[in-house]
Parts: C-alpha cells; sequence; structure tokens
C-alpha cells in the first residue's frame, strides 16, 4: 500500500469522514502506544481503509475517544481503537520494514539503512507475533525484485507478487479477526488482489518521470517498449492511454463485483466512497492528469489483464 488508496471527501458526509479520520489517527496511536514514535512516520490512509473495511465485517463496538497529538495539538479529535486498527498498523509497519530493505539493497540509500536500524527492533516483534504472514511476504517480493532485475516485460507477471501480498494481507485479517475459518475471508482476499494490481500499475504510471531519470525498472517501459530518443514520457503515455484506462478500470470492476458478496455491518457508504469514487478519481487522475474529475461507477464490468 502506497498512499493511493484514499476517500474522496466531497462524497462523503461528515460523521463518515469524522469515522475516518478517527480510523486513520486510532492507527497512529496504536503504533505510537505499542511501537514508539519513530515508526508513526509511515503512517498512510491505505491502512486506514484496510482497518475500516476489517473492521465492518463485524459489530463490535469501537472505543472512541477525543484526544490531542502532535498534529493537533489544541483541538482534540475522534480517536477511535480496535483490533482491526492495530492489525492495520501492524501490517502497515511490516511493508515499511520491507519498503526499507528494498531501497537499501536496490538503491543503497543511506536514509533508509539508518530507518531500518531504528526500526529493527519492531520488525522483530512483528515477525515473531506474524511468522507466516512475514515469511510469505519476503518470499513474494524476492520474487518481484527478481523480475525486476530481470526487466520483466510481463506486467501481469510482476504485478501478481506484489497482489499476492494485498490477497494475504486482507485474508489473513479476516481470520484473524472473525476465525480462521471464515468464509469471507476469500472475498477480501480478492478484492485486496485485484487492488494489488490496481495499486502496481497506479504506481507504475505514476514513477515514469522519476524512473526515466534516475534509470530504474518501470514495466511498462518494457511491456510497451519505450525509447526515450523516439517518444517523450507524455508521447508514450498518450500510445499507451487506452490500455492503461481499460485495465485500471476493470481491476475496479472486480473489486466492486466481490464486494457486493458481503454484508456489512457498518460503514459501508465509507468503504462504497473508497471504491466507487476515491479509487476511481484517483485513476482518472493518473491517466487523463489533474483536470479530470468526473465519476463513473465501475460495478458490473469484467476483469481483462494487459
Amino acid at each position: 500500500m502506497l498512499g493511493y488508496v484514499k476517500v474522496d471527501k466531497g462524497e462523503l458526509k461528515v460523521r463518515e469522514y469524522d469515522t475516518y479520520t478517527g480510523y486513520y489517527c486510532g492507527i497512529c496511536k496504536s503504533i505510537g502506544k505499542r511501537y514508539g514514535q519513530l515508526p508513526r512516520m509511515v503512517l498512510s490512509y491505505d491502512a486506514a481503509f484496510l482497518g475500516v473495511i476489517l473492521a465492518a465485517l463485524g459489530d463490535s463496538p469501537d472505543e472512541i475517544k477525543m484526544e490531542q497529538c502532535i498534529a493537533h495539538h489544541i483541538q482534540k479529535k475522534p480517536v477511535i481503537r480496535n483490533d482491526a486498527i492495530d492489525y492495520a498498523a501492524d501490517v502497515m509497519l511490516i511493508l515499511a520494514w520491507y519498503k526499507l530493505a528494498d531501497d537499501v539493497a536496490d538503491e543503497g540509500k543511506v536514509s533508509a539503512r539508518a530507518a531500518m536500524t531504528g526500526f529493527r527492533g519492531v520488525h522483530k516483534k512483528l515477525y515473531a507475533k506474524y511468522p507466516q504472514l512475514c515469511s510469505d511476504m519476503e518470499r513474494l517480493l524476492a520474487e518481484l525484485s527478481e523480475l525486476e532485475k530481470a526487466k520483466c516485460d510481463s506486467l501481469d507477471r510482476v504485478a501478481d507478487s506484489f497482489s499476492q501480498i494485498m490477497r494475504i494481507i486482507f485474508s489473513e485479517g479476516v481470520k484473524r479477526l472473525y476465525g480462521p475459518d471464515d468464509k469471507r475471508a476469500e472475498v477480501l482476499g480478492k478484492i485486496g488482489y485485484h487492488m494489488g494490481k490496481w495499486i502496481y500499475l497506479v504506481d507504475a504510471i505514476d514513477d515514469m518521470e522519476d524512473n526515466l531519470k534516475t534509470g530504474s525498472y518501470n514495466p511498462l517501459f518494457y511491456r510497451f517498449g519505450f525509447d526515450s530518443s523516439v517518444e517523450s514520457i507524455a508521447q508514450f503515455k498518450e500510445r499507451i492511454l487506452d490500455n492503461l484506462s481499460f485495465n485500471l478500470f476493470q481491476y475496479l470492476a472486480v473489486i466492486s463485483q466481490a464486494l457486493e458478496e458481503l454484508e456489512f455491518k457498518r460503514y459501508k457508504g465509507i468503504i462504497e466512497n473508497v471504491i466507487y469514487f476515491g479509487l476511481n478519481h484517483q485513476t482518472r487522475l493518473m491517466i487523463y492528469g489533474p483536470e479530470a474529475t468526473t465519476h463513473t461507477d465501475m460495478r458490473g464490468e469484467n476483469d481483462e489483464s494487459i
């Protein structure tokens, strides 16, 4: 999860937005209370969505308190606490650790190496708590790293490793919160998998300019044969626009179809806002630019991969 999974605030009720930010603040507080202040630096709204969708499957009451923090030291804000929030916080820290490790391995970033030193004790605790989850992440990220080093030209193949991580994160959350035999884990896993596909492709689009400057791997360059001597990034993006648009919206369609298989006890408005408006808006923003503001409901379409 890289910061692309967001609500569309303009389409959200005030009460729902307060709940969503309460989850965000709850994750921040959860990290600070259990792991210290440094790990809170990796906080992302992606984790808030994970916490909301997992909590929405049950009806256990949230613990809500009005609290202050460093970012909001004058006005108190609602802070929500529950088991789903703790799980989302843990997962975010695990992903952050492996992202730092990847930055050190690929680019030798001094800042990433320093951050890993501060995170080492936290990661040991998380590995002890989630040994299988961490092991699966390591294996899949290693597969992804090898494909990227080999300059793989199959977008589906490289995206699959990250998507499998997302599938495991979502399905494991259901099993931990509601029991290992809960059948909803499969549906959440499907949502996580296709959200992983969407995130990986959106991130590839977002990173094209930077990847061209640094010479870093970008799957789109190899899938569609980008040659900087004959076309600019803008021209390349225009050339592959139909492919990008078709696939991104198809991923969202599969997510929306899976969503309809679930019965949410609460927070349905927030979840539907993220899927039908937030992700849709982010998709149009990445493809067409800031002027793209039209929302489209993607329910009822089928998936097809590049």
